[in-house]
């Protein structure tokens, strides 16, 4: 694991970014697109964390904090990379970042189909809150 860099995506990155969730994210979201995750880094340009082994991208997640809560999004290791401590990694720096910016819990949004992530998320140390449910309004019509 002593090649592995986590840091900040740059500007540069958000391309390769989304190519890279088609093949190792699970499910799509309204804001997966180049607007969207330009206007995440322009908004907070630590928020998008990415894991490379080789100077290639292995890793992501989204740290987003709004200066109440701390929210993960995009957990996505490359399916050639898993099981190798990556995502633990990964998940080890947001908490990093949310500790340094002083968040006091973190939230993830997980989708319940998704067993091998529900598996990584549990083996981080989260679990899901069944007295919650999210609700939603798409706000683009």
């Amino acid at each position: 694991m002593n090649d592995l860099r986590i840091e900040p995506a740059s500007a540069a990155d958000l391309a390769a970014v989304l190519d890279f969730w088609k093949a190792a994210a699970e499910g799509t979201s309204i804001s997966d697109d180049l607007d969207g995750v330009e206007r995440l880094h322009a908004r907070d340009p630590g928020a998008l964390l990415l894991a490379r082994r080789d100077g290639g991208l292995v890793g992501t997640v989204i740290a987003g904090f709004d200066g109440w809560r701390c929210h993960l999004y995009r957990l996505a290791v490359h399916p050639d990379h898993r099981r190798q401590g990556i995502g633990s990694a990964l998940l080890g720096a947001a908490e990093e970042r949310f500790a340094a910016l002083g968040g006091r819990r973190a939230d993830a949004m997980v989708l319940d189909r998704n067993e091998g992530g529900r598996r990584a998320w549990e083996a981080g140390g989260y679990h899901p809150e069944d007295h919650w449910t999210r609700w939603v309004k798409p706000l683009n019509g």
